[in-house]
């Protein structure tokens, strides 16, 4: 049984599935879809080619599939696709995607996007992500799965997180933050191996202390990055978790590796 407020617009050509709630002055356009048991609170707004999965709820004052914020864009039919169970909470954004970049936004099954959090054009968001109050995703961001990004962090254009990495409050990404890394900093710098996140993971004893070994060869010596990736990969190969690590770095992508600080607190 499907629940409309009679204050609610809603387009008769979106697609609302069975069980859907819909509040007080929410707007509904007509390129909607929505799954079965969504609910959207009161002064909601979902627009655009916009797809969202069976159970997400959107909370107060947030927008999702409004154009983007992108001064190339003009009008292409671009979607964005909200998956199962994701929470979108009060004032949070949620854009629709560019031609130049796949014409698509898509964020992940089991997410929470707290408080005015944002999530820019293009950007392709995995599962069970966190967006803490004010996190702010830059236009074609890549996010993996099980990431926690903190309050008020901002993550620049282009830039790949993996998975299960942990960004610290107020920290300024601008480079590729390796899986189940750690970063805080004006400019993020990596502290280390998100190791609570793995333990809670239930990734193996074994697996873990290969990737710190393989984590402390990385980020030593004076070589370059690549002949280090080597090492890694003759010394540390086959432990699953180092094998994500290496495959990430070696697809490269538009933006450097965030490296730890060196003793004296400089880059390295």
């Amino acid at each position: 049984m499907r629940t409309i407020h009679p204050t609610a617009v809603v387009d008769p050509a979106a697609e609302i599935g069975e069980g859907v709630s819909i509040g007080p002055f929410s707007v509904v356009g007509p390129n909607v879809r929505l799954g079965d048991g969504v609910v959207l609170h009161a002064h909601t707004v979902v627009d655009g080619r916009t797809t969202l999965g069976a159970g997400v709820t959107v909370f107060p004052h947030a927008t999702v599939g409004m154009v983007p914020q992108d001064l190339k864009y003009r009008g292409e039919p671009s979607r964005l696709e909200v998956g199962d169970k994701t929470v979108i909470r009060e004032c949070a954004t949620l854009h629709l995607g560019t031609e130049g970049g796949g014409m698509l936004t898509r964020v992940g099954a089991g997410c929470l996007l707290m408080a005015n959090a944002h999530v820019a054009h293009d950007c392709v968001v995995g599962d069970n992500v966190i967006l803490v109050n004010c996190a702010t995703l830059g236009g074609h961001v890549h996010i993996g799965d099980n990431a926690i990004l903190g309050g008020l962090s901002a993550v620049h254009q282009w830039v790949r997180i993996g998975e299960g990495v942990m960004v610290g409050g107020m920290t300024g990404v601008e480079n590729d933050v390796i899986p189940f890394g750690m970063v805080t900093g004006n400019r993020a710098r990596l502290g280390g191996l998100n190791l609570v996140g793995l333990r809670r993971a239930n990734h193996p004893r074994d697996d873990i202390h290969a990737l710190r070994n393989a984590y402390k060869l990385l980020f030593e010596g004076d070589d370059p990055l690549s002949a280090r990736l080597d090492r890694v990969l003759e010394t540390h190969g086959g432990s699953p978790l180092v094998d994500r690590m290496i495959e990430f770095i070696r697809a490269g992508g538009d933006r450097a590796i965030c490296t730890p600080r060196s003793r004296d607190g400089e880059p390295e």
